[in-house]
């Protein structure tokens, strides 16, 4: 992958939206920044990429002021970005807002989810397995993801390295992508939540993640 063309790119489609101070560029802007700093993760930058996914965090967290009350994909972006960003004080904060925007027990996967990284960030680990079990239920919601987050919240160190590989792995065969950068964030952000717990394993190697 040209790595350093996705940059330049996602930059361009930051500063042109930058450039037309709409609200409704929020969004746009948050996710051109994520895709800049996931492809910065890639090339091994890891300070350049953690100043754009701050923004990212701070463009999504700013879009919820415009947002419907159930757009939980924005809280969620939040905290994946301050994790991936490597931001252990920026993440919790954005957790502890997560959880007041009435996100626990959601009828929605997206909501549900929201929370139980939320109380995974805080390390409220029995919390989060009660949020997490739900989705492993459900048809609407990636089964290996909802086990990852279920087997970080319960301390499985070696069901959580079946389901993470399996997060890796469906990223390897997806045709689409935020912002169409191939990165497995997902995983990335997985495996930050593991080390947190105490699970310190590495990921399989993939063209998907950081070499």
């Amino acid at each position: 992958m040209d790595w350093e063309g996705i940059v330049e790119r996602e930059a361009a489609r930051y500063a042109d939206g930058e450039a037309r101070l709409d609200p409704e560029q929020l969004v746009r802007l948050g996710n051109a920044a994520y895709g800049a700093g996931l492809a910065l993760l890639m090339l091994g930058r890891r300070d350049e990429a953690s100043a754009w996914l701050t923004k990212s965090a701070e463009r999504w967290r700013e879009s919820w002021e415009y947002a419907t009350p159930t757009s939980w994909g924005r809280p969620t972006g939040v905290i994946k970005a301050h994790l991936l960003a490597g931001s252990a004080e920026a993440a919790q904060d954005a957790a502890a807002w997560t959880l007041t925007l009435g996100c626990i027990d959601s009828e929605s996967p997206i909501g549900r989810y929201a929370a139980t990284l939320a109380l995974l960030t805080l390390g409220r680990f029995e919390d989060a397995r009660h949020q997490a079990d739900p989705l492993r239920e459900r048809d609407d919601f990636p089964r290996d993801v909802a086990d990852a987050l279920a087997t970080i919240a319960g301390d499985e160190l070696v069901d959580y390295v079946e389901a993470v590989e399996s997060v890796v792995a469906s990223f390897e065969r997806r045709d689409e992508y935020l912002e169409d950068v191939p990165v497995a964030d997902t995983a990335l952000v997985l495996q930050a939540l593991a080390v947190r717990r105490g699970i310190d394993v590495p990921l399989p190697p993939s063209v998907v993640l950081p070499g």
